[in-house]
C-alpha cells in the first residue's frame, strides 16, 4: 500500500502555496447546496477540484454547481439522503463514473431542532442524530472503503461544532440532540483517524462558531448582540473564515494532521 499521493514531496524549490493546490483531485461535498458547504466546494474548486455537490435539494445544487462552471471548475449535483445507504453508495458510483477515484470528502450535511430538552420531541432529536451521526458515517464508511481498496490514501472531512465542545447556551441554545450528535461526530472522527491512519487516510473535523447561514440566520437575527458578546472578536465569521481552513486539511499542506478537531469560533471556545 502507497501513501506517496498523500503527503508532500520533499523539494526545498516548491513554491509554499503550491502545497494547497488539488489540481486532478475529486472531493463530494454533503450538504454543498448552501452556508458553509457551498463556500467550502467553491474553495475546492478554486484549488483545482473537481467537485460533487450532494444533498436532498438538487435545485439549490444546481445553482452552486453553475457558480463553479463559471468560473471554469467542474461540478456534479446529486440529490442524496445521507441516511439511506441506497443513495450514499450511488453518489459514490455516480462521482467514480464521473471523475474517477473520490480523493476528498467532506461531511458537511446537519440537521438541527430547538426546544427545551424536557420538550424536546423524540422524533426531531432521532432525526437530528440520524442526519448528523449516521450520515457522517454512512459516507465515510463508503468513500472510506473505496480509499482503502484503491490504496492511495485520501482527506476526510466532519464538519462538527462549537456546540460539540460546550454547553448550549440556555437563553438561545437549546438544542440538546444537535449538541450530542456534534459530539458524537468529533468523537468519531478520532476514531476513523486512528484506524485508517494505516490507510494513509487523514480524518479529521472543523468544529465552526457562529456563522449567518440558513441554519443560524433565525437565531443570529434574535440574539444578535448577545451572541457577540460571547465571541472575542466580536463578529460572526465569514466564507473566508472557513474556505482557507477546508483546503488546509484537504491538500498536502495538512499531510501531517489527523485525527484533529480545528475550531473556528473568533475565540468563542478561549473564555
Amino acid at each position: 500500500m502507497s501513501t506517496e499521493a498523500n503527503a508532500p514531496t520533499a523539494n526545498a524549490q516548491a513554491n509554499a502555496l503550491d502545497l494547497f493546490r488539488l489540481d486532478g483531485k475529486t472531493a463530494v461535498v454533503t450538504g454543498g447546496g448552501r452556508g458553509l458547504g457551498q463556500y467550502m466546494a467553491e474553495a475546492l474548486s478554486d484549488a483545482g477540484a473537481n467537485v460533487v455537490l450532494c444533498s436532498r435539494k438538487k435545485e439549490a445544487l444546481e445553482e452552486v454547481k453553475t457558480g463553479i462552471e463559471a468560473w471554469g471548475g467542474k461540478a456534479l449535483a446529486l440529490a442524496c439522503d445521507v441516511t439511506d445507504p441506497d443513495d450514499v453508495n450511488r453518489v459514490v458510483e455516480n462521482t467514480e463514473e464521473s471523475f474517477g477515484a473520490i480523493d476528498v470528502l467532506v461531511n458537511n450535511s446537519g440537521a438541527t431542532w430547538g426546544a427545551p430538552t424536557v420538550e424536546m420531541p423524540l422524533e426531531k432529536f432521532d432525526l437530528v442524530v440520524g442526519v448528523n451521526v449516521r450520515g457522517t458515517f454512512l459516507m465515510s464508511q463508503a468513500v472510506g472503503r473505496r480509499m482503502i481498496e484503491r490504496g492511495e490514501g485520501g482527506r476526510i472531512i466532519n464538519i462538527a461544532s462549537i456546540a460539540g465542545l460546550l454547553g448550549g447556551h440556555p437563553d438561545y441554545m437549546q438544542t440538546v440532540g444537535y449538541n450530542a450528535s456534534k459530539g458524537a461526530v468529533i468523537s468519531m472522527t478520532r476514531d476513523l483517524a486512528t484506524t485508517w491512519a494505516r490507510y494513509g487516510i487523514n480524518v479529521n473535523a472543523i468544529a465552526p462558531g457562529w456563522f449567518p447561514t440558513k441554519m443560524s440566520g433565525g437565531l443570529i437575527e434574535q440574539h444578535e448582540e448577545k451572541m457577540l458578546e460571547g465571541i472575542p472578536l466580536h463578529r460572526f465569521g465569514n466564507p473566508e473564515d472557513i474556505k482557507g481552513l477546508v483546503l488546509l486539511l484537504a491538500s498536502p499542506a495538512g499531510a501531517y494532521i489527523t485525527g484533529q478537531t480545528l475550531v473556528v469560533d473568533g475565540g468563542a471556545t478561549a473564555w
